[in-house]
């Protein structure tokens, strides 16, 4: 009534009274009368805003990507910011009479925008669409210290890229690309198997191979084994075979050596005889034969002598007219024999 209101803000909004151009009253929350006429009312929200955002930026490659996030800040210099920017009042809509509020925003992702695009603009497509979290924590790291925020009053509170993605047809080439990536190196770990497959059945071969020369190389250590045996068998048996030969040798040697020496023997003794029956015969020479027969029939037995005796009437049959045996005669002669 008369221009005199009554007004009451929200805590979080930070409230700057204005008369005849002079700050009088200020603070958050603050709820007061004024004189409409005269007063000019700014208010300034300190709470936090999240603000998404979504822009299109191209590559080293030359390739558009879309990028897509959101950035979270709030007030922290409302002086700074009004005097910037005019948040001042309606006084009878309680509006702002300005659209510098609604632009706050706007502002705050065209930072966003222009530290991103320096990033992506020296990133390939492959790596930019990968490089979302450092690209993130580039931003905001820059954003921070960025000269227009500072001059603004914003605190930033956090900044996501969500998404960097590739146009649709691009979209589709790198998942033609990938998917041949994919199938290729499905195709390559098929050939490895098979690969590994075909090595391990070449060294199971290799070890079979190897156990046969093993097994080969055994038996014909065990044949060479039997082949020395026999060969030292043979050796022994002909060393025996030699010492059996060497004995007989000397044993014939001997043999011979003996028969040598029997003949040596025999022949000296037959010599010796032959000497003793010449000497014999030489000293019987002058005898006259029937003085020989006497002197051989010295010591002759009975029998001989009769024997002899009949052999003298048989050569002097033709001479005896009349022989007459006595029976006496015959019977001891029977009785002898």
């Amino acid at each position: 009534m008369f221009g005199f209101r009554f007004i009451k803000f929200q805590p979080n909004v930070y409230v700057l009274k204005y008369r005849k151009g002079r700050i009088v009253r200020e603070g958050l929350g603050l709820a007061f009368n004024y004189y409409s006429p005269t007063t000019a009312l700014v208010a300034v929200p300190t709470e936090s805003t999240e603000t998404p955002f979504i822009f299109r930026e191209s590559t080293s490659d030359f390739q558009s990507v879309t990028v897509q996030g959101q950035i979270t800040f709030r007030v922290g210099d409302p002086k700074k910011l009004a005097s910037l920017l005019n948040y001042t009042l309606d006084n009878n809509t309680k509006r702002y009479i300005s659209e510098d509020p609604q632009k706050l925003s706007q502002r705050v992702i065209t930072v966003v925008q222009v530290l991103t695009k320096k990033h992506i603009e020296g990133m390939a497509l492959r790596e930019s669409i990968r490089s979302s979290e450092p690209i993130a924590t580039h931003v905001r790291d820059s954003i921070t210290s960025d000269k227009v925020i500072q001059s603004l009053g914003l605190e930033i509170l956090g900044l996501a890229i969500l998404a960097i993605s590739p146009t649709e047809d691009t979209s589709r080439a790198l998942e033609a690309t990938a998917r041949e990536q994919i199938l290729k190196e499905a195709d390559d770990a098929i050939y490895s198997r098979r690969n590994s497959a075909v090595e391990q059945e070449r060294t199971i071969k290799e070890n079979e191979l190897n156990t046969e020369i093993a097994v080969e190389n055994k038996k014909r250590q065990i044949l060479e084994a039997q082949k020395e045996a026999e060969r030292a068998i043979q050796q022994k048996d002909h060393e025996m075979k030699k010492t059996e030969m060497e004995f007989y040798i000397k044993n014939e040697d001997q043999k011979k050596q003996l028969v040598n020496l029997s003949a040596e023997n025999a022949r000296k003794e037959a010599e010796a005889k032959a000497y003793t029956v010449s000497t014999v015969l030489k000293a019987v020479e002058a005898l006259d034969p029937e003085r020989l027969k006497v002197l051989a029939q010295m010591g002759m037995k009975p029998d001989q002598l009769i024997a002899l005796a009949f052999r003298g009437i048989a050569e002097n049959a033709g001479k005896i007219g009349e022989l007459n045996m006595s029976p006496d005669l015959l019977k001891e002669i029977i009785k002898q024999k």
